[in-house]
């Protein structure tokens, strides 16, 4: 009785109690991924100021972090949260796409939402925050430009993309890290919400073609006004 207590207290204040455990946590979850095919590397394309970085330290990944990030403001808070970290580094500066050049980045008001392609009304209805509000030109890199020399024979890689809409053209320019990489994560979109993006079910379709079978989805994006889903982040291992 005592906890059914508890869990209506903390729901009365817009919180949920879980265990943490697969079962019942997307984290635990996501951490016995990692460490039933030991992961010892992760690459987080799209870092921002570095929050995957922080929250796979927090779950106890002890690994090495390679975080890229494109855009200067953010990239300086990035470079500060791992300064004290030897095992987290931060490539380049660079947008990642499936060619080497320069690109022009929109910059979010709410910064995580910025991105090389336009933002659609989707977008910006669901979340006034996320307008853009000023661009930066970049340069812009394959994957497989600046990440191959992070990787040892030793390395059992990981790859994180989140580059709202842009995750096809990473791919794209990923051909040889695809191949060193045992799984990988993508923020997909349910809807459009940038010009141009590759949805869900493509997405899906395409890895899976590629070899990688789709293992879990955790941490919707939903439109608050309506309890649709955005986005959805989706981990993917290769086929055994």
């Amino acid at each position: 009785m005592l906890k059914s207590f508890l869990k209506r207290v903390i729901r009365s204040l817009g919180f949920d109690l879980r265990r943490f455990d697969p079962e019942h946590s997307d984290s635990a979850q996501f951490k016995q991924m990692l460490s039933t095919h030991g992961v010892n590397l992760i690459l987080d394309v799209g870092a921002n100021t570095g929050q995957y970085g922080q929250s796979l330290r927090d779950l106890g990944f002890n690994g090495h972090i390679v975080s890229f990030e494109p855009l200067t403001e953010a990239r300086k808070s990035l470079l500060r949260a791992c300064e004290s970290d030897p095992m987290w580094d931060v490539a380049p500066q660079a947008a990642i796409g499936s060619e080497d050049g320069e690109v022009d980045i929109h910059i979010a008001g709410n910064s995580v939402s910025s991105s090389i392609l336009d933002m659609l009304d989707a977008h910006s209805s669901a979340a006034p925050d996320s307008v853009y509000v000023g661009s930066e030109r970049v340069p812009l890199r394959q994957l497989d430009t600046l990440a191959i020399e992070y990787f040892t024979t030793q390395s059992v890689a990981f790859l994180k993309i989140d580059t709202q809409g842009y995750e096809d053209k990473v791919l794209s320019g990923a051909a040889k890290v695809l191949d060193n990489v045992v799984g990988l994560q993508l923020e997909l979109s349910l809807l459009p919400l940038y010009k141009d993006q590759l949805l869900f079910q493509a997405m899906v379709e395409r890895l899976g073609a590629m070899g990688f079978d789709l293992w879990s989805l955790t941490s919707p994006i939903i439109d608050s006004r309506n309890g649709r889903f955005l986005q959805i982040d989706a981990t993917f291992f290769k086929s055994t």
